[in-house]
């Protein structure tokens, strides 16, 4: 019962992941150009959510309190949440890859990525926790940071260009500073 209360963040990403896709789709003045719209806003929508689920344990860890005891309760959610709207993404740049013309070799630096969020997401639950035992920990301690470097790498690259230098700046400063409290985090518990 618990979790269907909990479902409720699912529900967010479903909505903000169809609900990018189809602005994106809305706006775009050719079916490319919709597409590539479609794949930008379902991954902006996707890192707060990201974020969130990212830092989670360390806000708990930082500032206890009963806001991030919640959301570490509910990371779950928040972690299934971000893999629907990556899910959309993946299918938004897929299409833009390929109504554009363009090679699907450029899907490769993020495939690990999506195979990181299919994987965390198909044992995001307590019968796959059990069965996974310790290894369990292993997937999503690495998967989460293998995402989190991802989305920092695809930020980062966007600086050096004008057009696309305050999305790079905003989204790596945002990836940057969810570091920063897990290290934070870390160094206190290993100070404790």
């Amino acid at each position: 019962m618990n979790d269907i209360k909990r479902c409720w963040r699912l529900a967010l990403g479903m909505v903000v992941g169809l609900g990018s896709l189809y602005l994106g789709l809305t706006l775009g003045a050719s079916e490319p150009e919709a597409w590539n719209l479609a794949a930008r806003y379902t991954a902006r929508v996707g890192l707060p959510i990201f974020l969130l689920t990212y830092a989670a344990s360390s806000l708990l860890r930082l500032a206890p309190s009963p806001t991030t005891k919640a959301l570490v309760r509910d990371r779950r959610w928040w972690g299934l949440a971000f893999a629907f709207t990556h899910t959309v993404h993946f299918g938004a740049l897929y299409m833009a890859v390929t109504t554009r013309g363009d090679s699907l070799s450029l899907l490769a630096p993020g495939a690990v990525a999506y195979l990181a969020i299919l994987a965390m997401a198909l044992t995001s639950s307590d019968a796959a926790m059990k069965a996974l035992g310790a290894n369990w920990k292993r997937l999503h301690r690495t998967g989460i940071h293998v995402i989190w470097l991802v989305f920092t790498l695809a930020y980062a690259k966007r600086i050096p260009e004008a057009e696309t230098m305050i999305t790079g700046l905003v989204g790596t400063a945002l990836c940057l500073l969810a570091a920063g409290l897990r290290l934070a985090a870390w160094r206190k518990t290993r100070r404790a």
